[in-house]
């Protein structure tokens, strides 16, 4: 597939999304030292509920870039910036006061890459915005977690300046604020697990492809349509491949049509190399890619309506929790061959 402008802004993205993981892991690492030195109860049990927030949003950034689908590299600028946000944590020069107050700074950084992401999406493709669907749970709680550390700097920095207690005004208002904020995004925000179960891992890789697919009909233009195969080449592939090391082996003894779903994907899969040289102009490929989206639309339709109930009948909510973390590593890692390939071919 030709790179176009558009496979740029996809990369561009993906960078972005590499940025707010590595400041994910700065601002975990932050929260744990600012427990470890805090004398204050109330304010480390605050911290302490921002970091279990914060260790859950790691899971569900993960979860955002596998399903993106485009693998990217932190911009050196921010590695930079983390390094020398790290440095001040380590410092002794810095009251606590000071270093919580630099990591606001930072979560109003993560926040505000989480919602040009969300833009990006809008512009770039609709397939985009169903794979990160997930980052509205990590944009709403870096949002709120401003509020909260908000209030802890007033009482932080009335404590250095005068030695006493902070009136409560604010800190009663960032609460306010913050019960405000959850019940606008209500189940979102309050989701417990780090980790999607297997079947809406699933649910979001099909609805990805349905769109996909109508992107591609929907355009005449050769650039956008080789850009929207492209993702979905790469989609369908390391979905159905993953599929075949976690999902297919783990039901075999529950679905007597194993073999049938494992023959579909590869037929699919085949139909996929077979597509990818021709011109995206042609009447061939319209007819070809037709075959396709019955063929994977059959295979989605066989999975949800037979598979996805031998899931919920026979496997326990940690069993299918621990299938989505094999499923979602599988697919990083055949992500990560697929673009290792591309790049060395590209040579």
């Amino acid at each position: 597939m030709v790179t176009t402008l558009d496979d740029s802004k996809r990369i561009s993205i993906a960078a972005k999304l590499a940025d707010m993981k590595v400041i994910q892991n700065l601002l975990i690492s932050n929260e744990q030292q600012f427990i470890e030195d805090c004398t204050d109860d109330d304010i480390c049990g605050r911290l302490q509920h921002m970091l279990k927030d914060d260790h859950k949003n790691l899971g569900v950034l993960d979860t955002v870039i596998v399903q993106y689908g485009v693998k990217g590299e932190p911009n050196k600028t921010t590695q930079k910036m983390v390094e020398q946000v790290r440095e001040l944590m380590e410092s002794s020069d810095l009251s606590l006061f000071e270093k919580v107050q630099e990591h606001e700074l930072l979560k109003h950084k993560q926040t505000m890459t989480g919602l040009l992401i969300h833009k990006a999406a809008q512009v770039v493709g609709a397939d985009i915005e169903a794979a990160i669907t997930p980052l509205n749970t990590v944009n709403f709680e870096n949002r709120a977690h401003q509020e909260q550390l908000k209030g802890i700097l007033e009482l932080l920095g009335v404590r250095e300046l005068t030695g006493k207690e902070a009136k409560q005004g604010l800190w009663a208002r960032v609460q306010d604020a913050v019960a405000a904020l959850t019940g606008v995004v209500g189940s979102v925000v309050t989701r417990t697990d780090d980790e999607m179960s297997i079947r809406e891992l699933l649910l979001m890789d099909h609805t990805k492809v349905d769109i996909l697919f109508t992107e591609i009909r929907s355009t005449d233009d050769p650039q956008k349509i080789q850009e929207y195969f492209g993702q979905l080449y790469k989609d369908i592939k390391v979905h159905g491949t993953a599929e075949e090391e976690v999902l297919y082996p783990a039901v075999r003894p529950y679905y007597e049509h194993t073999q049938e779903i494992y023959d579909q994907t590869d037929e699919v899969i085949d139909m996929l190399d077979e597509i990818k040289p021709i011109d995206p102009s042609s009447s061939e490929f319209k007819a070809k890619l037709e075959q396709l989206r019955t063929a994977v639309r059959t295979h989605i339709n066989q999975e949800e309506n037979d598979i996805f109930p031998k899931l919920r009948d026979n496997f326990s909510h940690q069993q299918l929790l621990q299938m989505a973390t094999e499923f979602k590593t599988a697919k990083s890692k055949l992500q990560e061959q697929m673009a290792r390939a591309n790049s060395e071919s590209a040579r």
